[in-house]
């Protein structure tokens, strides 16, 4: 029995997708450090290969080799080709705006997740998951205003968004699509075949005399910004992510993004930067956007607040 058991209560389920999404904020400013001095494809590369490299051996452990073997990797290249693909499409939109509008961008997420659910489940909407909705969003929008000269919503903001997309379609198959995996099955199956995908493209990329990184730059600081950009952000996020959704869904799960762009400025303040009460307002906003949606309280009570 692994310890990575499939998640059944909504508590624990909502405080794991809440970490999942502290530990994906915290490797946005790490992302910064990168973005500049290492193209957009090795970096993509560079990520899901460490993230894959690490969550492989824990698989072995705590699942076995039987597990490993069984694994439809041919499955695991085609949706970790998505998940390789919105990889990309993040660094290329932060490396054209900044973390913490990547994180605002990324308050789309609730309604992609929701419209997944509607077209590809047939899932009714109810009061409570629009007014949970509307609640998340305006926690978003708050986190927009308090983002000093605000953000600009050009090409950027568009990778960032197509980004949000992809990455909520694939991790939808990464629990579907694998329904006798556990969590960190699902994810290392997955972040294995993006890790396939983007090393070949990388190495294509290379050969045929692309940019690579100015390694002269690059020292011991950014390899713990890579490893925080890539064990944290995405192996151990990603595992922590799946557990949530394949227990909450993608939509509900997704509401819990909108807390991202207050990670990112809490994170930020901790390196020396400014608080922002705008910004705390719209996480507890987020919070209780969440709980509606759930039914944990009803929404016409959350209104009359």
């Amino acid at each position: 029995m692994t310890a990575l058991a499939p998640v059944r209560n909504p508590v624990a389920a909502n405080l794991i997708c809440s970490l999942s999404m502290l530990v994906w904020a915290a490797g946005l400013p790490a992302a910064d450090m990168l973005i500049g001095l290492v193209p957009p494809l090795p970096l993509t590369a560079a990520r899901v290969v460490l993230a894959a490299a690490f969550l492989l051996p824990l698989w072995v452990l705590l699942d076995g080799w039987a597990a490993v073997r069984g694994a439809n990797w041919g499955k695991g290249v085609m949706i970790g080709s998505m998940i390789a693909f919105g990889a990309f499409l993040l660094v290329l939109g932060q490396g054209m705006t900044d973390a913490v509008t990547v994180a605002v961008i990324s308050a789309s997420m609730p309604v992609v997740g929701i419209a997944i659910e509607v077209v590809l489940d047939g899932r009714r909407l109810t009061a409570g998951v629009l007014v949970g909705v509307v609640l998340s969003l305006l926690g978003g929008v708050l986190a927009l205003a308090g983002k000093v000269g605000g953000i600009g919503l050009g090409l950027g903001a568009a990778l960032a968004f197509t980004s949000v997309a992809v990455f909520a379609l694939g991790s939808r198959w990464t629990v579907t699509e694998f329904p006798t995996l556990t969590p960190i099955g699902r994810t290392t199956v997955t972040l294995g075949g993006a890790a396939v995908v983007a090393s070949v493209l990388a190495a294509g990329s290379s050969l045929a005399g692309a940019a690579g990184p100015e390694w002269g730059a690059l020292g011991w600081p950014h390899l713990g910004a890579l490893a925080i950009f890539s064990i944290g952000a995405l192996a151990i996020s990603q595992v922590l992510w799946i557990m949530s959704v394949g227990s909450l869904g993608i939509g509900l799960a997704s509401l819990h993004i909108n807390l991202a762009p207050f990670y990112v400025m809490f994170i930020l303040f901790g390196l020396g930067g400014k608080w922002d009460w705008l910004q705390a307002l719209g996480a507890v906003i987020v919070g209780l956007g969440v709980l509606v949606a759930q039914g944990v309280i009803p929404w016409h009570r959350a209104v009359r607040r």
